[in-house]
């Protein structure tokens, strides 16, 4: 179902703008627990007012939770499509959320964080796949980007309603920010039913009419007879014969074969590990607490750190302009090196020696490196990690790659939450030194194993990984040299699977001709012509 007959850009935009209402969520929780870990009544009814060990603990199994229902909406996104399973985490979340705002004990508290997690995990994993199958591979970035816009946009919604009720006393002052995200979610779940599906996912399940008149929705104007609509057809319809046939389990992802899939697992999650260990969790949810060290009064540094989080917000419009132009490897280049230095500036202007000399001088520049870090964040590293994965995966396992992305920002977020209580209570300044490293360490690991995914259809992809070597300057000069033989491997691959299973999946076999090939409609002349 196409919402209210939209077209084109206008049609791609609402997608992407429903895909950020979902995004949201995640985003919220950072925001609104930064606030609730500071909340008196919370912290005395839950038993946490001197143990910051469970304290962070109550915040990292949300992630646990989050990796939980990545890997079920995974699994279910590859089987009832992507909009049923949006509707699926939202049911989840809104029991969750219910359940968190309702707590009464620490361990009721956790279980209604598990369950919201299991809804955002799955909303987290689908999405970004779901905006990135219905997005033009010119300005799949862009669309992204401008969903994280909406995620921050979470976050400083979440963090200015908490600072609000920081004024009102007793449970409200919690329970009311966490059942606030009560309201989006129903809306969500509602609305998702009047967007289309992924015209990926329904020519994979055969539903060819359909896919085509999405496809005529998104690139023609509705006219399936478009150059663009019958191009794009044709590539998917190809990778799909490529790909062949045969479900396949996330264990088995690792598994060697022709088209590297167990590489890009890899790369996905551990990309997200690394977005979570440059820092970002310790200014996001502990806000309050990187104000304070740097001087100011509890309430000031609330309204700084809120103030924050709204230049957190404008700075991602940076990635929407510049993702596409620039492509993801120099945006997380320029990102850490910026990131890097900014935190490290922090711990050195902190220093209780450095403080002790003029509190207030040293106390503002170590505010300002703060706000440059979010910015810098903002502008690149929160984005392209989810925009990543999503790109480099084969149409049969795009939802279960989409899974071990969060997988990894699971593990990240939860490792870093359980953490940075004890390391701000134990290293002081030097927290964000470590943090500061890890920005550096990031440069060359992504120089050496990502390659560019700008500009470059889903479908090519499959060729980009068809390289043996996970190096990505021995790659390119082996794609530069062997295209042709890199073309002919990603299709034997196909050969094979199809005389083991018989048949192709969804499409016939055939379905892309020799004519269209040699005129670019299919993925093989795209990429030969490229």
């Amino acid at each position: 179902m196409v919402l209210f007959n939209l077209k084109g850009n206008r049609l791609l935009i609402a997608i992407n703008a429903v895909a950020g209402l979902s995004i949201f969520f995640f985003g919220y929780d950072q925001g609104v627990m930064s606030d609730v870990n500071i909340a008196p009544d919370y912290l005395a009814l839950m038993g946490l007012e001197n143990n910051p060990a469970l304290l962070g603990g109550v915040v990292a199994v949300y992630y646990a939770g989050c990796l939980i229902g990545a890997l079920i909406g995974g699994w279910i996104g590859d089987r009832i499509g992507r909009i049923r399973t949006v509707v699926v985490g939202s049911a989840i979340a809104i029991i969750g959320a219910a359940l968190q705002c309702s707590a009464q004990n620490v361990a009721w508290m956790i279980c209604a964080r598990i369950i919201t997690g299991v809804g955002t995990g799955n909303l987290n994993a689908i999405v970004p796949v779901w905006s990135a199958e219905t997005s033009h591979h010119t300005s799949r970035g862009m669309f992204i980007a401008i969903e994280f816009t909406l995620n921050i946009f979470g976050v400083v919604i979440a963090y200015w309603l908490g600072y609000g009720m920081s004024y009102t006393e007793g449970g409200i002052r919690w329970r009311f920010p966490l059942g606030f995200q009560l309201l989006p979610l129903v809306i969500l779940m509602v609305i998702i039913n009047w967007f289309p599906e992924s015209p990926r996912w329904l020519l994979r399940m055969g539903r060819k009419e359909e896919a085509l008149e999405i496809l005529a929705a998104l690139r023609g104007d509705g006219d399936p007879d478009h150059p663009d609509v019958q191009r794009e057809y044709n590539d998917i319809i190809e990778a799909i014969e490529i790909e062949h046939e045969g479900e396949i389990g996330y264990l088995e992802m690792f598994k060697k074969d022709p088209l590297n899939i167990g590489r890009r697992v890899h790369l996905s999650v551990w990309l997200q590990i690394i977005q979570e260990l440059t820092g970002i969790g310790v200014v996001t949810v502990y806000a309050p607490q990187c104000f304070q060290k740097a001087g100011f009064s509890p309430q000031t540094s609330q309204m700084i750190a809120g103030i924050n989080n709204i230049t957190y917000m404008l700075s991602t419009i940076v990635a929407v302009l510049t993702l596409d132009r620039y492509g993801r490897r120099f945006s997380l280049f320029w990102g850490a090196a910026a990131q890097g230095l900014s935190l490290v500036l922090l711990s050195v202007m902190v220093h209780p020696r450095m403080l002790a000399q003029n509190h207030s001088a040293f106390g503002i520049a170590g505010t300002v490196f703060i706000f440059l870090y979010t910015a810098f964040f903002g502008m690149t590293w929160l984005t392209v990690p989810w925009l990543y994965p999503v790109e480099i995966y084969p149409l049969k396992v795009r939802a279960k790659g989409g899974a071990w992305s969060v997988v990894g920002w699971s593990i990240g977020n939860a490792l870093v939450a359980e953490i940075t209580p004890p390391l701000l209570a134990s290293w002081d300044n030097y927290t964000f030194l470590f943090f500061g490293l890890i920005n550096f360490v990031a440069i060359p690991i992504v120089w050496a194993f990502y390659p560019e995914t700008a500009n470059r259809t889903l479908e090519e992809m499959d060729i980009v990984f068809a390289t043996d070597t996970p190096f990505v300057w021995k790659a390119e000069k082996e794609l530069r040299e062997n295209k042709t033989a890199l073309i002919d491997k990603a299709k034997n691959a196909k050969v094979r699977e199809q005389d083991r299973h018989g048949r192709s999946v969804g499409v016939e076999p055939g379905s892309t001709t020799d004519a269209e090939k040699q005129n670019g409609n299919g993925l093989t002349g795209h990429i030969e012509n490229a």
